[in-house]
């Protein structure tokens, strides 16, 4: 008891310092950044630099990363990224376990108004709200375009970060039936200490490894739309059994 007590100020700190390393190399970069957003024709140019900021962020919170890959990825080939959403750290994880393929994240609209992280936030990623059926559609069409353009999406499908308890939640349908209508593959990732180093708890986690798994793709070339439940339901099981490995 008396050594969880003296935790307690080690994790106030670890979570101050967390956000002074989101803020700092944004105000480093932030001439760069602006630059690079100016164009959506630019974008690769800005992933490159979101890569150098989710380095300084890990590497500054202690934390390593290893990377299994069950099958590799082709450069500049666009693909539909899922993975388990556990922590602040699975936006910065992602952007550094993918190298060579820019990619976008469809992300809830309450992270635009974090001060600094949130004015890139919202001119690079596709902001959704839940709870409007009209945003959704906007999404979707959004994502149309960015398909188009040659880059790839990112989305955590459970929608949310479940409670601490619940290792994985439901899928949502989305991410499916984009990858579906663009006949792009799904790539199942599997975050496995995200929760452990950098839960939403606030007084928990601390420096380690982070592990990480590329899956093997999921085709999409033969799907229809009424086959999305069937591979949200693949890949939802491929990342649970390998959570609970």
């Amino acid at each position: 008891m008396q050594m969880k007590f003296l935790k307690y100020p080690f994790w106030v700190l670890y979570r101050i310092w967390f956000y002074v390393l989101v803020a700092v190399p944004i105000i480093i970069l932030f001439p760069f950044l602006v630059i690079s957003i100016a164009k959506e024709q630019w974008y690769p140019h800005f992933f490159k630099l979101a890569r150098i900021w989710s380095k300084v962020i890990l590497i500054g919170m202690g934390c390593g990363w290893k990377i299994t890959k069950a099958q590799n990825l082709e450069t500049g080939k666009s693909y539909m990224f899922v993975a388990n959403h556990t922590s602040m750290l699975d936006i910065m994880l992602m952007l550094v376990t993918i190298k060579d393929n820019p990619f976008v994240f469809v992300g809830k609209k309450e992270l635009a108004k974090i001060p600094l992280f949130g004015f890139f936030y919202k001119r690079t990623c596709i902001l959704v709200d839940r709870t409007s059926a009209k945003s959704r559609q906007a999404v979707f069409l959004r994502a149309q375009r960015r398909l188009k353009s040659g880059v790839s999406i990112c989305i955590f499908p459970e929608g949310m970060v479940p409670e601490e308890h619940i290792r994985l939640s439901e899928f949502k349908d989305g991410a499916f039936r984009l990858a579906i209508n663009h006949k792009i593959p799904i790539v199942p990732i599997t975050f496995y200490d995200n929760k452990k180093r950098f839960s939403y708890t606030f007084f928990s986690g601390g420096p380690g490894m982070l592990r990480v798994k590329i899956h093997e793709f999921l085709k999409t070339e033969h799907l229809k739309i009424e086959d999305t439940k069937q591979i949200n339901s693949k890949a939802f099981e491929v990342i649970s059994k390998s959570l609970n490995v």
